[in-house]
């Protein structure tokens, strides 16, 4: 397993989940972002940064994916890309996404964003809480010791 982080967009209290757990559980880790960022120092945890530009970032992690790869991101497209081609993708709320729940997901973004497009305003998502950030907390924990348990 090798988690890619979609991190432009990645809030900071979900790196610092991530990097605690890359850590604790020695699983490679790679954050990809079109600007630099401050990674903490370790063997498990890369930076790659992308040129800027639509979707550079998750062409670059789709790219790289390899099967049971963990993918971190808010960006329903990248997940439905990454599950496609055999990776896992969590977003940072803490929600899964499945098989089975990608298209709904799919839908109503697509849904949403006509809504915007003709005018209405949907507002964004609700600030990322306590109860999220522990959500996401407890799923990564999940992934990484089936994972340890496979290896």
């Amino acid at each position: 397993m090798h988690i890619w982080v979609d991190a432009d967009a990645c809030p900071v209290v979900i790196k610092e989940i991530l990097f605690k757990a890359a850590q604790r559980a020695k699983v490679q880790m790679t954050l990809v972002a079109n600007h630099t960022m401050r990674i903490p120092k370790s063997s498990y945890i890369d930076f790659l940064q992308v040129t800027q530009g639509f979707d550079i970032a998750d062409n670059e992690i789709v790219k790289r994916l390899s099967d049971n790869d963990l993918v971190i991101t808010a960006d329903i497209p990248l997940a439905a890309e990454a599950i496609e081609n055999g990776a896992i993708a969590l977003n940072p709320r803490g929600e899964l996404y499945t098989t089975e729940n990608i298209r709904a997901r799919l839908n109503m973004r697509d849904f949403m964003d006509s809504l915007r497009s003709s005018g209405v305003d949907t507002g964004g998502p609700p600030p990322l809480n306590q109860k999220d950030r522990q959500a996401f907390a407890n799923n990564l924990d999940r992934l990484l010791t089936r994972y340890a348990r496979q290896r």
